[in-house]
C-alpha cells in the first residue's frame, strides 16, 4: 500500500500507541512511535513528520512543553493532542498555542482516521497552493520580462492585489504593453493554474461591438426581450461568475452602458435585458484601457464615478521606451522562444550596433512589436548575427530623426535612408506627442487633417 503521510506517535501508554500504530499503518501511513520525551523534537525534525499525535499527560515533560518547543522551532509538523480530559480544557488551551486538533481518550479509531486524513489533505492543499504560486511567479517572469524598477513594482503590486482578491482592477498602458498578460496572471494568482474548471476567465472587447450587442453580451437577455431573442441568453457576467471578466478597452464603452456597468460593480448583481430579476454575480472585474481615462473624463467620454470606482486598484504599464534596460532581456527571451518554437537555430544574436539601434528605437507597438520582429528574424533571416542592415528601415531611421537637425539640416547617413521611413516615423511621433489625437498631430506636422489621414492610410497606421 502506498504511503500517504508520515505520522509520529508520542504516548507513554504502550497499548494505546500500539493500537494506533497498527491502525494507521493499515491505512497506508508511515508511522514512528516513541514512549519517552528525551530528544524527541530532534527525532521529529530528522524524520520530517507530517503529523505528531501527542499525549498531553507525558511523564517528565508535559505534552504542552513539547508542543511549545515544536511551535518555537517553526516546524511544518502538524500537532494533534491526545487527552483523557473529558472537558477538553487542556486540549483547547493547546490549540491556542498552535495544535491543529485534539482527540479525547478513549477514542474511536474511525474518528482518528478522519481527523488525520483531513489534516493531511489540508497540508497537501497548502503545498499545492505554494507550488502554484511559485509556478505563477515563474510564469510571470517568462511573460512579463524585465528587471527595471517599474517592472519589479508591477510584479509586487500584482501579487498584493491577487492575494487580497480585490473585486475591481484597472490596468492602463499603451497598446502592446501587456495588459491582457497581466490580467491573466492576476486571475491565475487568485484562482489557480487550472482555474478554468471552476473559475472562468472571460474576455470581451468593448471596442469591437456596437452598444446594443455589447449590452446583450455582458448582461444577457430574456426570451422575447427584443426581435430575434427567441431563447434566454446568459450574459458574460453570469458566465464569469466565480472567476474573472476582462473588459478590454473599456474607454470605448458608451456612456449609457457605463452607467449600467457602474451599477453592477457597486451592487454585484446583473439584470438581463427584458428581465426583472437581480442575479448575483461574484466576479472579479479587470478593465483595461490604452487611453488616458482622466483626460477621457475631462472630455466627457468616460463617467467620472465609474473611473473612481475602478481606480483604487490601478496598474499603469509603462511603454517599452520608458524601460529601455529591459530590451536586451526581451531580445534574448524572444530569440530563444521562437528558436524553440520553429526549431530553427540560424540566428544566434545581435551585433553591438544592431542592439544599440533596437534599444534606442522608440517601439510604438511596445513589447508586441518587439515580439513580432523577433519572430520575423527567426523565421526569415539566414544570418547568424543580426546587423543594422538586417533591421527594418524605420528602426535605423529613428536614430537619424532623434538626433535632430544639424545647422538647420538633417544629416543624411552614408548608407542612405528611405524618405517614406522618415515620414512614417514622424507621423508616429506626432501621434505619441498628441496622445493619439489626430487633429493635434496634424498641427504638429503643419499639414491639414485630411492630409494627415491620407498619410495614416498610406503607411497602414490606421
Amino acid at each position: 500500500m502506498s504511503k500517504k503521510g508520515k505520522i509520529f506517535l508520542l504516548d507513554d501508554e504502550e497499548l494505546i500507541s500500539d493500537v494506533l500504530l497498527r491502525a494507521l499503518r493499515n491505512e497506508g501511513y508511515e508511522v514512528m512511535k516513541e514512549n519517552e520525551t528525551d530528544g524527541v523534537e530532534e527525532k521529529i525534525m530528522a524524520w520530517d513528520a507530517d503529523i505528531l499525535l501527542l499525549d498531553i499527560s507525558m511523564p517528565g515533560r508535559s505534552g504542552m512543553e513539547i508542543l511549545k518547543e515544536i511551535i518555537s522551532r517553526n516546524l511544518q509538523t502538524q500537532v494533534i493532542m491526545l487527552t483523557a480530559d473529558d472537558t477538553a480544557e487542556s486540549a483547547v488551551a493547546a490549540m491556542k498555542i498552535g495544535a491543529v486538533d485534539y482527540i479525547t481518550k478513549p477514542f474511536d479509531m474511525d474518528e482518528v482516521k478522519i481527523v488525520v486524513g483531513n489534516i493531511l489533505e489540508k497540508q497537501e492543499l497548502k503545498k499545492e497552493v505554494s507550488f502554484l504560486r511559485k509556478a505563477y511567479a515563474d510564469s510571470m517572469e517568462r511573460e512579463f520580462i524585465g528587471e527595471s524598477k517599474a517592472v519589479k513594482e508591477i510584479k509586487t503590486t500584482v501579487e498584493k492585489m491577487a492575494q487580497a482578491k480585490v473585486g475591481s482592477i484597472l490596468v492602463t498602458g499603451e497598446s502592446g504593453t501587456g495588459k491582457e498578460v497581466i490580467a491573466r496572471h492576476i486571475h491565475q494568482l487568485m484562482f489557480g493554474l487550472d482555474s478554468s474548471r471552476y473559475a472562468p476567465f472571460v474576455t470581451v472587447n468593448c471596442a469591437a461591438m456596437p452598444e446594443a450587442l455589447l449590452e446583450s453580451e455582458l448582461f444577457g437577455h430574456e426570451k422575447g426581450a427584443f426581435t430575434d431573442s427567441k431563447t434566454l441568453k446568459k450574459g458574460l457576467f453570469e458566465e464569469a461568475k466565480g472567476g474573472t471578466i476582462l473588459l478590454d478597452e473599456i474607454s470605448e464603452m458608451k456612456l449609457s452602458l457605463q452607467s449600467k456597468l457602474l451599477r453592477v460593480l457597486e451592487e454585484r448583481t446583473v439584470r438581463r435585458i427584458g428581465g426583472n430579476q437581480e442575479i448575483k454575480v461574484n466576479v472579479t472585474v479587470i478593465a483595461t484601457s490604452n487611453v488616458n481615462l482622466i483626460e477621457a473624463v475631462g472630455k466627457g467620454n468616460f463617467r467620472q464615478d465609474l473611473f473612481f470606482r475602478l481606480s483604487p486598484f490601478y496598474l499603469y504599464l509603462p511603454p517599452l521606451r520608458e524601460r529601455k534596460s529591459d530590451i536586451p532581456l526581451l531580445l534574448d527571451y524572444y530569440l530563444a522562444h521562437f528558436t524553440n518554437k520553429y526549431h530553427k537555430n540560424t540566428v544566434k544574436g545581435f551585433s553591438p550596433e544592431a542592439e544599440r539601434l533596437l534599444i534606442n528605437y522608440h517601439w510604438p507597438g511596445n513589447v508586441r512589436e518587439l515580439k513580432n520582429l523577433l519572430e520575423r528574424f527567426v523565421v526569415l533571416e539566414n544570418n547568424e548575427i543580426i546587423r543594422p542592415e538586417h533591421l527594418p528601415h524605420w528602426v535605423s531611421a529613428q536614430e537619424v530623426i532623434a538626433s535632430g537637425p544639424v545647422g538647420g539640416r538633417y544629416i543624411l547617413p552614408e548608407s542612405g535612408i528611405s524618405l517614406d521611413d522618415v515620414e512614417r516615423d514622424l507621423i508616429i511621433q506626432a501621434l505619441e506627442k498628441s496622445n493619439q489625437n489626430m487633429a493635434q498631430a496634424a498641427k504638429l506636422l503643419n499639414i491639414t487633417y485630411d492630409s494627415f489621414r491620407y498619410q495614416l492610410k498610406k503607411f497602414g497606421l490606421k
